[in-house]
């Protein structure tokens, strides 16, 4: 492991904006579930969730453009979300959190309807067959996704996956659930979705790269029913 990556992990536990629970917190009715605004952010503001947040561009991008919500990026690897955190803090936005855990655990940390969005950005497709249960918009996923968000609450979807992004669109239509736009290419696109703000001036690091190469990059905003 190198320098680089302790020091981050070090300072991680330093960072007010981190938190790193253990598995077996999270298992164990974790303290801050249902209390996330009351305690962390000391607001009434809505919640959004970035699932694999990797370094952390896409939650601290919201959260410099909307600052009467909340967000919370979410990540295994602190190494990666450390370069968020630490802008964060350095530009005192307190609007916005990162928390270490795998995504599989997400509802352990959220109490029923504590959650208004959430941002799936640029997941791994899993697209061998055996791994499809660890396909962040799998049915498995969904549910958990369902238990935390709030009725209306929307879903976003932003990958470079043609098979994620397909894969996703059918398993929502057979199983009922609302899609509210799809786009096989948002910067090709003239109307993208005027609804979605900042769909295309906020860019992770991985969609940049990809974006560089040429790939399209595919979106799809729905209601878990």
């Amino acid at each position: 492991m190198g320098k680089n990556k302790l020091a981050r992990f070090a300072e991680n536990k330093t960072l007010p904006n981190v938190f790193q629970p253990t598995r077996e917190e999270a298992l164990n009715n974790y303290p801050l579930k249902g209390k996330w605004r009351s305690e962390v952010f000391k607001n009434h503001n809505p919640i959004v969730l970035e699932l694999g947040c990797g370094k952390g561009e896409y939650s601290v991008g919201l959260a410099k453009s909307f600052p009467d919500k909340n967000f919370i990026g979410i990540d295994i690897k602190g190494a990666r979300f450390w370069f968020g955190a630490k802008e964060a803090v350095e530009k005192k936005l307190n609007n916005v959190a990162f928390l270490r855990t795998q995504i599989e655990l997400v509802d352990c940390f959220f109490d029923h309807d504590e959650v208004d969005e959430i941002w799936i950005t640029f997941p791994d497709p899993q697209i061998k067959y055996r791994r499809t249960k660890h396909r962040m918009t799998h049915p498995d996923f969904l549910e958990r996704y369902k238990k935390i968000l709030k009725k209306d609450g929307i879903v976003h979807l932003k990958t470079d996956s043609e098979f994620l992004h397909g894969y996703t669109l059918g398993l929502l239509q057979g199983q009922g659930h609302e899609i509210i736009s799809a786009h096989h290419d948002i910067y090709g696109a003239p109307e993208y979705d005027p609804g979605t703000p900042l769909l295309r001036e906020i860019k992770t690091y991985y969609e940049g790269l990809f974006s560089a190469k040429g790939k399209t990059i595919t979106y799809i905003k729905f209601k878990i029913k």
